[in-house]
């Protein structure tokens, strides 16, 4: 009899992770739903401003800016890319014209990170966790363009780069991709677009189902967290730096989104399943992932000029990644002094929240 209620409480327990594991996956159904619902919200208040400040670019600085600007506001950073990717095939933009926005345009993605890590504000340790998270890869980012936007500017060396590979690669044919993660959330994004077809409404909505589903999502990883699910992230999944790093890379570059991606993880840190050290490969990997979606769109598109638009990108990413990843220290350092500071008290929290999303206006000051 004791081995049969041994049975029955390994059985009971495995139900119980099984039934877990399915509320896990709905939960981040909906989780993924309000991030492609906030973007598609986003691009439809903002997808002709952003085509219009995109090609009234002239100065390599405003440049930057709108990049940021534009990122931040549809929540894009390959449709960003490729609003230039057809400005530049359109003639109103020149390749050079395009590479500073492409820069500004991966700060302008990591903006998603940071609301996500907002949902963990009610829980102070939490929360300085998952922001410490969410700011790493701002920083990255940050100090990317900071070596290698002067660096352009001076030699033009990710534009001569870019029409090389562009000039080895001519003539290839046309790929066409769909993404999974928009074949599984479009047909509701639609009909909720349909019902609701106000923007500020439809923003609203993706708001609180992210922050519902975040919740949700902190709470079911806490109960699992006493069962295998954490040996198995940590042993497999983000074994090491590499793994992790072609885990994202494969991820984005299915989904074609990064801020979907690097999203992901947040709560995963915030939960304390993972740590800031173990996640900047994959936030590396995401950056890389999500040129290929520029890639895939240049390729259909035929035109040589987008084509070396895109590999702008992926160079930069690139060389980021050449320099910042052995220097590590200095991103994961800033992510987690400032997140010290942001969860100090409740007063620093609002302040540097505010402080933080008011920055990505600044460009408006700029180009207005």
């Amino acid at each position: 009899s004791r081995r049969n209620s041994l049975g029955l409480i390994l059985k009971k327990s495995t139900a119980v992770i099984l039934f877990k594991v399915v509320l896990f996956i709905v939960v981040l159904y909906a989780f993924l739903f309000s991030i492609q619902l906030m973007g598609s919200a986003f691009k439809l208040l903002g997808k002709g401003f952003a085509e219009t400040l995109i090609q009234t670019t002239s100065n390599p600085f405003v440049g930057l800016l709108i990049g940021i600007l534009v990122t931040s506001i549809i929540q894009s950073s390959s449709t960003t890319t490729s609003i230039a990717v057809a400005s530049v095939a359109g003639g109103i933009l020149t390749l050079r014209g395009a590479i500073p926005i492409i820069m500004g345009a991966n700060i302008g993605t990591t903006i998603t990170n940071t609301i996500v890590a907002i949902g963990h504000i009610t829980r102070k340790q939490e929360f300085e966790r998952a922001f410490a998270a969410a700011t790493v890869h701002d920083f990255f980012n940050i100090l990317a363009v900071l070596v290698f936007f002067p660096l352009e500017m001076t030699t033009h060396f990710l534009e001569k780069s870019a029409v090389f590979l562009a000039g080895l690669l001519d003539g290839m044919g046309g790929i066409k991709f769909l993404s999974p993660l928009k074949a599984i959330t479009t047909p509701l994004i639609t009909l909720v677009e349909d019902l609701l077809p106000i923007p500020a409404v439809l923003i609203g909505l993706s708001l609180a189902i992210l922050f519902f589903s975040l919740v949700q999502m902190v709470k079911i990883m806490r109960s699992l967290m006493m069962s295998k699910i954490e040996v198995y992230i940590d042993r497999f999944l983000f074994k090491n730096d590499l793994t992790a790093f072609l885990l994202a890379m494969t991820v984005t570059a299915v989904i074609q989104s990064s801020s979907v991606t690097t999203s992901l993880v947040i709560p995963l840190v915030g939960a304390g399943l993972l740590t800031i050290r173990k996640i900047f490969p994959f936030m590396l990997g995401a950056n890389i992932g999500t040129t290929v979606t520029a890639i895939l769109a240049s390729f259909a598109t035929l035109n040589p000029v987008a084509i070396t638009v895109a590999f702008t990108h992926l160079l930069f990413n690139m060389s980021g990644i050449i320099v910042f990843y052995p220097l590590r220290r200095i991103p994961i350092f800033l992510a987690e002094s400032l997140a010290k500071i942001t969860s100090k008290s409740k007063r620093n929290t609002i302040l540097f929240v505010v402080l933080y999303f008011a920055l990505y206006l600044v460009p408006l000051i700029f180009i207005l």
